[in-house]
């Protein structure tokens, strides 16, 4: 199961749309247009479209498993006094008084140009649980990293 919020299942939703209505008929009709070229052995163009299938397929399958078990979070239901799942966490770096602002979002969510984090990097995991003025350490490739929590919202 894959708890997301609404917002992360409806881009989801779009992007399986895409490729199911626009990306896949493009790609039938390449494959076709190859075929009608003759020769299939040596046809490049024939199996660089259908190796784009086969890839196309292959993506929309797992988005299709993906919304399946996809479990839309009720952002009335939480509480904003503790980092969870889609709270929008403002902290402190302590090594060098930076400070930055991510949202823990499901790892199909995650964006770092949106500071949005997954839940499964070893920050958010860290952060997991934990209050306004908590000190979090964690250990990143760069090393041990400590962060002062500042805020928390929804």
């Amino acid at each position: 199961m894959e708890y997301m919020s609404q917002e992360g299942y409806d881009k989801l939703v779009a992007e399986l749309h895409e490729l199911e209505t626009v990306e896949l008929p493009r790609v039938k009709d390449a494959i076709a247009e190859a075929r009608d070229k003759g020769d299939l052995s040596e046809n490049f163009e024939y199996h660089a479209a259908k190796r784009e299938q086969g890839r196309l397929l292959g993506r929309i399958r797992f988005k299709q498993r993906v919304l399946e078990h996809a479990r839309v979070v009720d952002m009335s239901r939480l509480g904003g006094d503790s980092v969870m799942l889609l709270t929008k966490v403002e902290m402190t770096n302590l090594a060098n008084n930076a400070r930055m602002c991510y949202t823990v979002v499901s790892p199909h969510e995650a964006n770092l140009r949106e500071s949005k984090i997954s839940i499964k990097s070893p920050i958010a995991q860290a952060l997991m649980g934990k209050k306004v003025g908590d000190i979090v350490e964690v250990q990143v490739p760069a090393g041990l990293q400590r962060f002062r929590i500042e805020s928390i919202s929804l």
